[in-house]
């Protein structure tokens, strides 16, 4: 579904005193690249604008240009929510209801008299926002920020900067342009931003090549807890808290496990069961191949959601009683089952 509501913008963004551009809840790298790349954009036009996210993000994302401009809401709650009530205009990207930059901020923004933009990727987008672009064919929120850039004439702006963080914000949402969202719009976009200065190389080295040996390690642990399920297409790993703890778990230690089981030959459904570090549920990331929706099971049975071929979710019981929950729900999708 795609639904572009853009008249009148330019004009709110040429008065705006403040804008401010918000990444969802444990941003990933579509988050940090889009936000980054809008806000580096906007400041090309002489607007004062500002990135806050609700929590840190992963080490290997920090090398981005910007990254010390971002504020954390979580670090400095006072001076994020100074910033959120003095906007005029309050940008959302990557993320498609306000419940998904956690529930301090969340009360913030709804009680807020101020028009919303939204640029975002994901299915049911909510209707809080007054400017919005929204596709969920889209390959990322990057690709539609270059969109969003290129709607107004404008990317003759892009710069090295704006074109790195986009660059790497397409790069980790389409499994280094992998998945079938990957279209040749986005490999159009991908040249230009290029040529726009994007180190393309530097990118890949820097977000790929940077593995501790403790994220390797546990990575070779998830391996040995990877379990198919009999009857059906479907594998899945486990990891425990003492897993996390015994190898000196960093934010994004975890990024990437579930598609080693996805990549098993003949299984359609990979999923990867994480036990918080510090409360207690279940972090749930869901994968699928060809035509299976996991963003429907993430809603209907995980509280969660996200794209046909990849969502999330969490489970607020115990490890055990999550894998069990998971293997009984898969039982009523028939096309899961083996021949």
């Amino acid at each position: 579904m795609k639904k572009i509501e853009l008249t009148g913008l330019n004009r709110v963004l040429s008065n705006a005193r403040k804008v401010v551009i918000l990444g969802h809840k444990n941003p990933d790298g579509d988050a940090i690249g889009s936000t980054m790349g809008l806000n580096f954009h906007l400041k090309k036009k002489n607007i004062n604008s500002h990135v806050i996210m609700p929590n840190d993000y992963p080490d290997f994302l920090k090398w981005l240009p910007g990254n010390d401009q971002v504020m954390i809401f979580e670090r400095n709650k006072s001076e994020c929510t100074d910033l959120l009530k003095e906007a005029d205009l309050i940008f959302t990207l990557d993320f498609n209801d306000l419940s998904r930059v956690g529930d301090d901020m969340a009360k913030i923004l709804e009680n807020l008299d101020i028009d919303f933009g939204l640029i975002d990727h994901h299915r049911q987008p909510g209707d809080y926002a007054t400017y919005q672009m929204t596709d969920d064919q889209k390959s990322s929120t990057s690709e539609m920020v270059y969109d969003f850039i290129d709607y107004f004439e404008e990317t003759d702006l892009i710069d090295e900067a704006i074109a790195t963080n986009l660059y790497a914000g397409i790069l980790t949402d389409t499994g280094s342009f992998k998945y079938a969202s990957t279209t040749a719009h986005t490999h159009r976009i991908i040249a230009q931003l290029i040529d726009h200065g994007a180190p393309n190389n530097l990118i890949h080295k820097n977000i790929f090549d940077v593995n501790s040996l403790n994220k390797l390690k546990l990575l070779g642990l998830a391996l040995t807890q990877l379990k198919t399920v009999p009857k059906h297409k479907v594998a899945y790993i486990y990891l425990t808290r003492k897993n996390l703890e015994d190898h000196q778990f960093k934010k994004g230690d975890t990024e990437g496990f579930v598609n080693y089981a996805l990549s098993i030959k003949n299984v359609e459904l990979a999923a990867i069961f994480i036990e918080d570090l510090y409360l207690d549920y279940i972090k749930i990331s869901l994968r699928s191949k060809n035509d299976f929706d996991v963003n429907i099971l993430a809603r209907e049975s995980f509280n969660g959601g996200g794209h046909k071929n990849a969502a999330g979710g969490r489970f607020d019981q115990s490890l055990k009683e999550c894998i069990d929950f998971f293997k009984n729900t898969i039982t009523q999708y028939p096309e899961l089952k083996c021949a």
